[in-house]
């Protein structure tokens, strides 16, 4: 990388954590140079060395956080394995990155074409129509990124509120939305209703 005005060289994986902080901190809306040079400690002209707006700054961080996932060849597993593998993928790039989902929604159709299609092709290799892939992979998209926007109260902070029972025994569990069981359990529910949408079609042919 080059070096900046003050005489400091940024790495990439530094503009990139910095515009995550930024995002968890303020939202992706928030995201701007000027921002990212204050978290960074630069002069605000600095991160032009590197990126040229914030468009380029999302692909960057949204390329270099995705770095890693690898999709399977269409002969390998059935369709709803490849497809289960490859979220999970990107998954676990959204625990690692906070703020990641956030920055994806914002650049959906940005670098990330790769992963998109990847998914599609899964999709279509299943036997999905064309209206029925875009809308497949829509559901995917919203669950997978739209997660990390709920931000559930945590059940100790509801325990001066009265509740209606059954919501009171579900609400021991509010902690679990942000966890491996909860991401587990939408999963199956979306792959299982993705089957079914196949079995229902008069044409299907599951693969």
């Amino acid at each position: 990388m080059q070096t900046s005005g003050g005489g400091s060289t940024l790495s990439e994986s530094e503009i990139v954590e910095a515009a995550l902080r930024v995002v968890r901190e303020d939202g992706v809306e928030k995201l701007s140079m000027r921002r990212l040079s204050r978290e960074l400690g630069v002069s605000p002209m600095a991160p032009y060395y590197y990126v040229a707006d914030k468009r380029e700054l999302l692909d960057l961080v949204a390329t270099a956080a995705l770095t890693g996932v690898r999709t399977s060849p269409p002969d390998s597993a059935p369709w709803q394995r490849r497809l289960r593998d490859l979220i999970d993928q990107i998954d676990e790039k959204l625990r690692k990155h906070p703020g990641l989902g956030d920055v994806l929604i914002e650049q959906m159709l940005g670098k990330q074409l790769d992963l998109i299609t990847a998914i599609m092709e899964i999709l279509f290799d299943a036997g999905f129509t064309d209206r029925d892939v875009l809308a497949a992979y829509a559901t995917i998209h919203t669950y997978l990124f739209g997660r990390s926007r709920v931000n559930p109260r945590d059940s100790a902070a509801l325990s001066d509120v009265a509740l209606p029972e059954v919501v009171a025994r579900a609400a021991e569990y509010l902690p679990d939305l942000r966890g491996k069981y909860s991401y587990n359990f939408g999963m199956e529910v979306l792959v299982a209703g993705l089957e079914a949408q196949l079995v229902h079609r008069p044409d299907a042919d599951v693969r």
